[in-house]
């Protein structure tokens, strides 16, 4: 059934997504259990040393590192495809699109303006591209009233257009009513929406930002921070099974109750972390590579502190 697929679908999102957390959760609990029932003790009394005990669960993380960055790359964003493509149709409101006056760049030297773009039709009003050579001359103008993107041949159809091919010394004009020709730009690059990044796999995330980086787009921040969280977020799963080994090791009173208060503790503390560094880096100009991973940065030395402390 069409409502049991999609609640499926929902679910798995929502697993995986909080995946970090219950790989962290289940070692907390898994470890607590042990200590409780003085396994741990047992463990270093016959010679296997702390460290070597480590060594498992930071296999483990591993895997369940790589088994996250497979599906947050490549799985999560196909999911999301039919996912968003469902909310969009039934529930959400329509896109929305760039401001006025629109300006970018769609190839080297090749830069296009438009006053206005109705996705509804598809349809730019006073659209303008214009071609400059190395020494930014203008070399090329086609300008046009309206502009319609054909979804069918994949062209744009230009109406009362004028186009100037700009030699040293004349200009070389050209006009008529209707002309049918084909541009690096589609209607998608005027529509806005941050929906559209989580859609993208490994390889299509570094496509758009380099396409945005060309445009000259004023989100390119918020695109790099999402590209390297998908490598900081995996990443995570080991420290976090290492830093829940250290603090679940030791036989408290209180028992698994407090371990798993602040293992809990400091999951939520990390996702918060993670929240401030993205949206300093978004908004205060903060390098993304350094914003994505200094949470990990922190706990991994966090995780040191904890295993150094750690009964042995």
């Amino acid at each position: 059934m069409p409502s049991l697929y999609w609640l499926s679908l929902l679910l798995f999102l929502i697993f995986l997504k909080r995946l970090m957390l219950f790989t962290f959760i289940s070692v907390i609990f898994f470890t607590s259990k042990m200590a409780f029932n003085t396994e741990i003790i047992a463990i270093l009394s016959s010679g296997i040393s702390f460290k070597r005990m480590l060594l498992p669960y930071a296999i483990s993380g591993f895997i369940i590192g790589l088994i996250s960055f497979i599906l947050t790359n490549f799985v999560i964003p196909n999911t999301n495809k039919d996912y968003f493509e469902f909310n969009e149709k039934y529930l959400a409101s329509e896109r929305k699109v760039r401001n006025r006056n629109i300006h970018m760049q769609i190839n080297p030297g090749e830069h296009v303006y438009v006053e206005s773009f109705d996705l509804k039709n598809n349809k730019a009003r006073f659209f303008s591209l214009e071609k400059f050579d190395d020494q930014m001359n203008l070399t090329h103008k086609l300008t046009a009233n309206f502009a319609t993107y054909d979804t069918i041949n994949h062209s744009w159809k230009l109406i009362k257009w004028i186009d100037k091919d700009i030699k040293k010394d004349t200009e070389i004009i050209s006009k008529g009513e209707s002309l049918d020709t084909t541009i690096n730009l589609k209607p998608f690059d005027f529509s806005i929406r941050q929906d559209d990044l989580v859609t993208m796999d490994w390889w299509e995330i570094r496509k758009f930002i380099e396409k945005e980086k060309l445009k000259g787009s004023n989100n390119i921040t918020a695109y790099e921070v999402e590209k390297h969280k998908r490598i900081a977020f995996p990443f995570a799963n080991i420290i976090l099974a290492l830093i829940g080994v250290a603090i679940s090791s030791r036989k408290v009173r209180g028992g698994i109750g407090m371990h798993l208060g602040i293992g809990i503790s400091l999951t939520f503390g990390y996702i918060l972390f993670m929240r401030v560094s993205t949206v300093f880096s978004t908004y205060a100009n903060f390098d993304p590579l350094i914003a994505a991973w200094i949470p990990n940065i922190l706990f991994a030395f966090i995780t040191i502190y904890l295993i150094y402390k750690a009964p042995k």
